[in-house]
C-alpha cells in the first residue's frame, strides 16, 4: 500500500512525537484506514528513511537491603545516586575506592567486575539484563557509607562509559 505525502508527513510526526511501530501501526488504521503488518511498517519507516526513538529508561532511587544486597538501578543518563551526569563527571572517587571490571562477566550479568571501598572492605559488583546494579560483599552483612556508594556509581558509570557500555 503506497502513502500519499501527506500521509508520510504524518508519520513522520508519530516518529518525531515517540510513538512506537506498534503505535504507528494502530494509528495507520484508524487514521488512514490502512492495514499493514508490522514488518511493512518497519519498510515503510526504512523507506522514509526514520527511525523509531529510543525509549528513556526510568531511574528509580537506590533502595538497599542488608538481607538481599544492594541493588540500585543505573541509566546512562543519571547515575543511581541522583546526580545528574554533568554533576557526576565532575566528581572523582575518593582515593579510597577502587574497582575494576572483570575481563569476562560473570553468569546472569551483562558486566561484573570488584570494587574496594575506602574503609578496606571489597564487594563483587555486577549489572544484570534489567540495568540492575548489585553489589555482593565478601564480608556478610556490610554495607559500604553512602559516599563510597556514590564514588562507586559514579566511576563506575564512568568506566562503563568508556568501555563503550
Amino acid at each position: 500500500m503506497n502513502l500519499d505525502q501527506a500521509q508520510k508527513q504524518r508519520v513522520t510526526e508519530w516518529i518525531e512525537q515517540g510513538l512506537k511501530l506498534s503505535e504507528i501501526q494502530k494509528k495507520l488504521v484508524s487514521e488512514f484506514g490502512v492495514s499493514m503488518t508490522y514488518m511493512e511498517v518497519r519498510f515503510l519507516l526504512d523507506d522514509l528513511k526514520l527511525k523509531p526513538k529510543e525509549p528513556q529508561l526510568p531511574v528509580a532511587p537506590a533502595a538497599l537491603d542488608p538481607q538481599a544486597g544492594i541493588h540500585a538501578a543505573v541509566s546512562p543518563a543519571k547515575p543511581a545516586g541522583g546526580i545528574p551526569e554533568s554533576d557526576a563527571q565532575n566528581k572523582s572517587a575518593p582515593a579510597g575506592v577502587s574497582m575494576t571490571i572483570d575481563q569476562m562477566a560473570r553468569p546472569g550479568a551483562l558486566v561484573s567486575g570488584k570494587v574496594t571501598f575506602s574503609d578496606g572492605n571489597s564487594a563483587a559488583w555486577y549489572l544484570d539484563q534489567m540495568g540492575r546494579l548489585g553489589l555482593t560483599p565478601q564480608q556478610p552483612g556490610y554495607r559500604p557509607s553512602q559516599e563510597d556508594l556514590l564514588s562507586f556509581q559514579t566511576e563506575l558509570q564512568n568506566q562503563l562509559a568508556n568501555a563503550g557500555f
